[in-house]
């Protein structure tokens, strides 16, 4: 059965951190795109960053800089750093796959995980 299970959010302070997982099974992650995307409520789903099959990653404007995308195919899970988080309305994040970052598949998103940032 393929899966993504994203794990990791929680409450953090303005200019904290936080690492998300996206961990997968019935398949290998290195032979899809991984895309990270989060939804606050209200809002539309905006996507956040993605890894591509060759390892190339994309961010969001808004996070680029602060963000960072690793992959670790030994335990077939994708992380997402965030670092220097800015106080917002707490967000769901989402990962999902893809044949490529131009093409997640955003059917099906799993539970996510939620971030809140604030004091």
């Amino acid at each position: 059965q393929v899966q993504l299970v994203e794990s990791g959010g929680g409450l953090v302070q303005p200019g904290g951190s936080r690492r998300l997982s996206c961990a997968a099974s019935g398949f290998t992650v290195d032979y899809y795109a991984i895309g990270w995307l989060r939804q606050a409520p209200g809002k539309e789903r905006e996507g956040v960053s993605c890894i591509s099959t060759n390892g190339s990653t994309y961010y969001a404007d808004s996070v680029k800089g602060r963000f960072t995308l690793s992959r670790d195919n030994a335990k077939n899970t994708v992380y997402l750093q965030m670092r220097d988080l800015n106080p917002q309305a707490p967000a769901v994040y989402y990962c999902a796959a893809g044949e490529a970052c131009t093409r997640i598949r955003v059917d099906g998103l799993g539970q996510g995980t939620l971030v809140t940032v604030s004091s």
